[in-house]
């Protein structure tokens, strides 16, 4: 047996190792995350995402920050939300609507870290051998079910005082949607480009609503996990550095330009003029300031109401939702609509501003 001074002495010393062991773990489990992974899918609003990463600029920004940005392809649109919601991906691609419905219902608190465009054209009703939207009346459409393309089915049904008891939803991946359209059963999709442009080559394909009838409604975005973004913040500045100088690139009347739609288009499945008609029916917010303009005008409050209606209405909120405003979407401005307690989407400036200020 020790003697007691010498025991005192020996505590006292695994005591001080056991703080140091433990504050060791303490700094490790504290370390910043480094490792960040963004999931992107083919859509003209979204191919600048692989032209940077092609191209460096991803590499650029994540090593300013000294982080390591993965970009990841999903050829399947609603897998990659999927992946995000299960945790596998710190960021997404994603519309305003689909973020609602999936991760925020999934308890996933998401921040738009860019407001990229609106859909201006780029999705849209498509008819086989009929040029009228009222033929749409009894028929079969198939699209992806729960998406935006099911929620610009609804707006276009309720233009002209239909509901969806009118037709029958036919749920398909939008990896299948132009094969399907070219099957004789296939009479009627709803889709989004390229797959539109990729359609309408066809004689007998007839395009008889558009999502520029709904200016603003489906918006693109790229998100980011909240807590992974408030925890890591220059993982929010570096997308910006990379979304904003890749458009500044593919934006110029220069050849440099030329090149970079050019590549987008090829990537997308088209060539130069295909990928600039597609941008056409797209309103890209080529700067911050108009990002910033569009996400903090008095449209989007009533724009987000109307999607989270749609949502309601089709059970998307979940079994136990009583109402529209189950899940809180936050403006810029500190406003909230639907519960603040459980806010699933948050609209902020932050790191559109600090790319606009050049703070990034």
């Amino acid at each position: 047996m020790l003697p007691t001074k010498n025991l005192a002495s020996k505590i006292a010393s695994l005591g001080l190792g056991a703080v140091l062991l433990f504050g060791a773990a303490d700094a490790v489990s504290a370390a910043p995350k480094k490792d960040f992974k963004l999931a992107w899918s083919i859509y003209v609003g979204w191919m600048p995402w692989q032209w940077a990463n092609d191209h460096g600029i991803v590499k650029k920004w994540a090593d300013k920050y000294g982080i390591k940005i993965d970009v990841v392809q999903f050829n399947d649109y609603a897998e990659s939300i999927n992946q995000y919601t299960a945790g596998a991906f710190d960021a997404l691609t994603v519309t305003n609507m689909d973020t609602v419905a999936t991760p925020a219902v999934g308890g996933v608190d998401s921040t738009a870290v860019i407001v990229g465009d609106f859909s201006n054209g780029n999705d849209a009703v498509i008819l086989k051998d009929k040029s009228d939207l009222k033929a749409i009346k009894g028929q079969k459409v198939n699209l992806v079910q729960f998406s935006v393309s099911h929620y610009l089915l609804d707006r276009a049904l309720a233009s002209i005082g239909m509901t969806e008891k009118d037709v029958t939803v036919v749920n398909t991946s939008d990896a299948d949607m132009a094969a399907a359209f070219a099957t004789p059963d296939v009479t009627a999709v709803t889709t989004w480009n390229p797959i539109v442009s990729e359609i309408m080559q066809r004689k007998d394909a007839h395009e008889v609503f558009d999502s520029s009838k709904i200016p603003g409604e489906i918006m693109d975005l790229a998100i980011a996990n909240t807590k992974t973004l408030e925890e890591n913040p220059d993982f929010g500045k570096a997308l910006a550095g990379i979304w904003y100088e890749t458009l500044a690139i593919m934006s110029a009347k220069t050849p440099a330009g030329q090149a970079a739609r050019e590549d987008m288009g090829k990537a997308s499945g088209t060539d130069l003029a295909g990928f600039e008609s597609q941008l056409k029916t797209t309103r890209m917010f080529y700067t911050p300031a108009d990002a910033i303009a569009f996400t903090t005008s008095a449209a989007l409050p009533k724009t987000m109401k109307l999607v989270n209606e749609f949502l309601f209405t089709h059970g998307l909120l979940g079994d136990a939702a009583k109402s529209a405003d189950v899940i809180g979407v936050k403006f810029p401005d500190g406003s909230v609509l639907g519960d603040p307690k459980k806010i699933g989407l948050r609209f902020v400036t932050t790191y559109m501003d600090a790319a606009a200020t050049a703070k990034n």
